[in-house]
């Protein structure tokens, strides 16, 4: 029989380490549920129930929606080409799970491309499991880049008359969820929230994710809205991505050093080939291997934490909660072990015989106290805490997607690997081709060494290690893996647009900015 912690005891989430439950997430729920963040100021309020037929919101209330707004003339066309309404809406207003399978298809929510779309969701398609308060933490390590992004997002929009704003410059499908939004209003209940009392763990990743915003928001006169949002996409779940991989071999250093301020160097080989195959392929599966065998350590730092948040009778509530925890973890004080001893009998006194020697023998290696609680918890959760913050790394990194930085293949031969997508790699090329002066940023071209060393120094995505102390003795086979990434590298580049090699001349085989940006 399984031995069974009560709530308490398996409880993993802590909001000062990642406020993320380890589950399947979707970047557009993610997008949906940070505009809410963002409006409310950290809050999460409540959605008023709605009684009767109005309760969820589907296709046919959309449609309701549309012609009300044709009657009053505030539209026209509609009822001539309701069929083309129905797929505008379908396409391009809307986010569906289940999309394409008519019997099971519902409406998640509008798409995430206003700060209002929140207002019209149906919730439980639309859950998030807390990811996007990871992403207002990362944000609030710069207030004024969340203040420019809310208002980048709020524009055509007047918040204090709930009315689209007169001569408003915005894209159709804006505009068209604009009109659905200023007459479905299900109303929202405040609700307490304690994120502004947390500071994000790793605070020079957050203001990495904030420097990331802040040059894309560089391009909102110039990149279609709709691109550029896409781009915000693409860069958030990437460095959600990247902060939580950091976490997974950064907690356990820091329990080791007692302090918050402990920071091991992390950097992964990514395959630019497309290429299961590919020699350099083998570097950065393993990799990934090396990641996936760090997790059991970064789970069981993680409840050696809220264990000693408990002992200390302190809250996951306040981020100067942490440093404490860390200390008595590092330096226990001679009745420490004393408070799990408790524990332990406690829980031991509600087994019966045959589960007593099964915990007995899980932990007969043990020496105190701590360390039996402590084995205890990691053997009955552990697992399905890995196997969740598998999925959860997966849909981060949005795997097998041309936003993504991670693929797998079919096969077993074909394991989990590092990769950079297309659609990745633009958004980042974008923002790296933006230097500042002080005052303003500009655009400059930059080779090819110099943007795979930008891609390096600033998200620890190597493309050519050859320079790196790990490979310093590399065998002929990494060597020639490596060349083939950088050409791949190249090839991607002039895949989407920015690398042109037309002419022999070294000084002139640059990467061109796609819009330009200069200092006057």
């Amino acid at each position: 029989m399984a031995i069974k912690l009560n709530k308490d005891d398996g409880l993993f989430r802590n909001e000062l380490i990642y406020t993320a439950d380890a589950k399947a997430v979707n970047i557009d729920n993610i997008l949906v549920n940070l505009f809410m963040l963002l409006r409310h100021d950290g809050g999460r309020p409540k959605q008023r129930a709605r009684a009767g037929a109005n309760s969820f919101i589907d296709l046919e209330t959309l449609k309701r929606v549309f012609a009300k707004q044709e009657k009053d003339g505030a539209i026209t066309g509609f009822s001539e080409h309701p069929e083309a309404v129905e797929l505008w809406i379908r396409s391009n207003l809307v986010n569906m799970v289940n999309r394409g399978n008519l019997d099971k298809e519902k409406i998640s929510s509008l798409r995430p491309i206003h700060l209002e779309s929140y207002r019209v969701r149906n919730p439980a398609n639309t859950r998030d499991y807390s990811t996007s308060d990871q992403v207002y933490l990362m944000l609030s390590a710069n207030p004024k880049v969340r203040e420019d992004l809310k208002s980048f997002l709020l524009e055509g929009w007047d918040k204090v008359k709930s009315q689209i704003q007169p001569n408003t410059q915005l894209d159709v499908d804006s505009l068209g969820l604009l009109q659905i939004i200023k007459n479905v209003n299900p109303g929202f209940l405040d609700s307490n929230s304690n994120l502004n009392q947390i500071r994000p763990l790793l605070n020079e990743q957050a203001e990495l994710y904030c420097d990331d915003v802040r040059r894309l928001l560089v391009y909102k006169s110039l990149i279609p809205r709709n691109v550029l949002i896409d781009y915000l996409k693409t860069i958030t779940s990437f460095h959600l991505s990247i902060y939580l991989q950091k976490l997974v071999f950064t907690l356990p250093a820091m329990i080791q050093g007692g302090s918050d301020a402990v920071r091991p160097n992390w950097s992964v080989v990514v395959d630019v080939t497309d290429d299961f195959e590919s020699k350099v392929a083998r570097i950065a599966a393993a990799d990934v291997e090396k990641l996936n065998n760090n997790i059991y350590d970064y789970i069981r730092a993680t409840f050696q934490i809220n264990a000693a948040l408990k002992r200390l009778k302190l809250d996951k509530n306040n981020s100067n909660h942490l440093a404490p925890a860390l200390r008595l973890l590092k330096e226990k004080t001679p009745d420490f072990d004393i408070y799990f001893e408790t524990l332990w009998d406690n829980l031991y006194a509600t087994l019966d015989a045959e589960d007593k020697v099964l915990m007995s023998d899980m932990v007969k290696y043990e020496d105190t106290y701590f360390d039996r609680y402590m084995e205890l918890i990691v053997k009955v959760r552990g697992n399905y805490q890995y196997r969740y913050h598998l999925q959860l790394l997966d849909n981060l990194c949005q795997k097998n997607n041309e936003r993504g930085f991670l693929a797998q293949g079919r096969s077993r031969k074909h394991p989990r690997r590092f990769v950079l997508g297309t659609r990745l790699l633009e958004t980042l090329v974008q923002i790296l081709v933006l230097d500042s002066d002080g005052k303003k940023f500009y655009t400059k071209s930059l080779s090819i060494e110099e943007l795979m060393q930008k891609i390096k120094d600033r998200y620890g995505l190597i493309i050519n290690g050859l320079s790196e102390d790990k490979f310093k003795d590399a065998d002929l086979n990494t060597y020639l893996a490596f060349k083939d990434n950088v050409e791949a590298f190249k090839s991607k580049l002039r895949q989407i647009g920015f690398y042109n090699d037309l002419s022999d001349a070294y000084i002139l085989q640059r990467i061109r900015p796609r819009y330009e940006l200069n200092t006057l």
